[in-house]
């Protein structure tokens, strides 16, 4: 993990990066055109976002505004949950892709495991994944329970399940099922919307490392093999978060981290959203 184009390869042989981009909650238009554009300047090449976050048409404007040559990044969208369904999920595909202006996505994922649905639309990513529409399918917001289930009867494993991660959710149980099944565990909200950032420890693990607690947080993630896709709509701390190639958390400092877990969550349970 020597920069920002350093990439795990997923169990199918793709490579994916470590480190990202998340645009939960950017605003489509000038500020995710932006915020996108800022990051691929400051070589970022993973951009995460979703069909529900009303933010593709941007996403694909930045990228085509930003000149990268498309095989260079990684997108990655998701299917929301009201078009989960086998035809419904097929549909959703096509229209985030011609949102998004792409020939292709990298990674297209399950949103949340909507109950009695979550089977019919893997049956659809598998087939687009066969069909070469997307080069990786996984799945977001899935508990060791929705994973088992859905791996009696898939043909192709998830390569991806992307879930809140964080300090004070570091989610030990479903990684070491998730690793123990090939399926490369990526992290939404890691700085737990902000909340982490003024958590005493971090700070002082952040000042021994002149670094700072965001930074701290994004290291733990990747020594932990996490993915992880940082937020921010701030060129400067689009930047500042990615900072994070040039130092190593000791030891002792990964086990205060990992100490710091409460099984608390800044977002839904996926055993109980209704949305």
């Amino acid at each position: 993990m020597e920069n920002l184009q350093s990439a795990t390869t997923l169990h199918n042989g793709v490579k994916m990066p470590w480190f990202g981009l998340g645009v939960f909650k950017v605003q489509d238009g000038d500020e995710v055109v932006q915020s996108v554009k800022a990051a691929l300047k400051a070589g970022y090449k993973s951009i995460d976002t979703a069909a529900v976050y009303k933010n593709e048409e941007g996403v694909g404007q930045a990228i085509k505004d930003a000149g990268v040559p498309r095989e260079e990044l990684f997108i990655t969208t998701k299917v929301w949950n009201s078009d989960q369904g086998y035809e419904s999920a097929i549909q959703a595909f096509e229209t985030s892709l011609e949102k998004l202006g792409l020939d292709y996505i990298d990674l297209y994922l399950i949103h949340w495991p909507v109950k009695g649905k979550y089977k019919e639309t893997w049956k659809a990513l598998e087939t687009l994944y066969k069909e070469k529409k997307v080069r990786a399918i996984g799945v977001s917001n899935f508990h060791t329970h929705h994973l088992d289930d859905l791996l009696q009867d898939a043909e192709i494993k998830p390569m991806v399940n992307q879930v809140e991660l964080h300090p004070l959710l570091n989610q030990s149980e479903l990684r070491e099922f998730c690793k123990k099944q090939e399926i490369q565990i990526e992290a939404w909200s890691p700085l737990a919307q902000g909340e982490l950032l003024e958590n005493a420890a971090l700070k002082e693990i952040a000042e021994k490392y002149s670094k700072s607690v965001a930074q701290v947080i994004l290291r733990w993630d990747l020594q932990n093999e996490i993915m992880t896709i940082p937020k921010s709509v701030k060129e400067h701390r689009i930047i500042e978060n990615a900072d994070i190639f040039d130092f190593e958390l000791l030891p002792e400092d990964m086990d205060k981290i990992n100490g710091l877990n409460e099984s608390r969550r800044v977002g839904p349970d996926p055993d109980n959203f209704d949305f």
